[in-house]
């Protein structure tokens, strides 16, 4: 089922209501509270889709939510090619068109002992927008990446096909494949990009992938390889020239 409604604070609260069960997606045309990852707030307008899936994963141990991660930045990625539009996936689930960002998402769990219970996935696609809040470091939507608009219930339909195929594959134990094709499809895979960690240091480092747990791989300027954790290390994506050359 998918709901579509006009307004609400924010479609990851409404997702925690009984009555949407495991596939079931909240969209709203518009959230006054959207949140983002790491405190961050997500705009919707009537050219984007921010919506929340609901999941039940309740055979996931804990320690294996990554997985569900994976699952879905797949599926994001899975729908957009559907749609001619190559992207890559940038840890930890962000999705990128270039330098720029086209997807946002914040995941958050509720657990029943060792296992997971249930999982909402909140989402904002950036579809038809042509311009952005000036604020916004690196914005781009899939209008400005293919040079044509899209039919937004369209879109989300095939996110959600595409989610549950992916799930299935998570369902049926092929753990191995999902982390295969996550690493493959990592923003910046083999490169070496600049971080900074939480007191302000900056560094750079080559990302070499990440482990099945979540840590992302990053091989440092002496030879060692560590493992960094959510709200370990963060992106330092340097602001671009707002122009975006569109395919001919």
């Amino acid at each position: 089922m998918i709901r579509r409604i006009e307004q609400t604070t924010s479609t990851n609260d409404d997702a925690r209501s009984p009555e949407y069960r495991h596939g079931d997606i909240v969209w709203a045309e518009r959230q006054t509270a959207g949140r983002g990852q790491r405190g961050h707030t997500w705009t919707s307008t009537s050219e984007s889709i921010t919506f929340s899936l609901v999941l039940e994963p309740t055979f996931l141990p804990i320690a294996e939510q990554f997985l569900l991660s994976e699952v879905v930045t797949l599926a994001l990625t899975d729908c957009l090619a559907g749609f001619g539009i190559d992207t890559r996936i940038k840890w930890t689930n962000d999705i990128y068109f270039g330098d720029r960002k086209m997807v946002g998402m914040l995941i958050e769990h509720t657990c029943s002992g060792t296992t997971l219970q249930r999982t909402i996935a909140g989402i904002g696609i950036n579809v038809n927008q042509k311009e952005f809040d000036p604020s916004l470091p690196n914005p781009v939507s899939m209008a400005q990446a293919a040079g044509r608009t899209f039919d937004r219930t369209e879109v989300l339909e095939s996110f959600r096909r595409h989610c549950m195929a992916r799930y299935a594959q998570l369902e049926r134990g092929d753990r191995e494949s999902l982390q295969r094709e996550f690493r493959q499809r990592m923003y910046g895979l083999g490169e070496r990009r600049p971080f900074r960690l939480p007191d302000g240091t900056g560094f750079e480092a080559v990302i070499e992938g990440v482990r099945p747990t979540g840590e992302l791989l990053l091989r440092h300027d002496d030879g060692s390889l560590h493992g960094y954790l959510f709200r370990e290390v963060e992106f330092v994506i340097k602001n671009r020239d707002k122009s975006l050359l569109l395919p001919k």
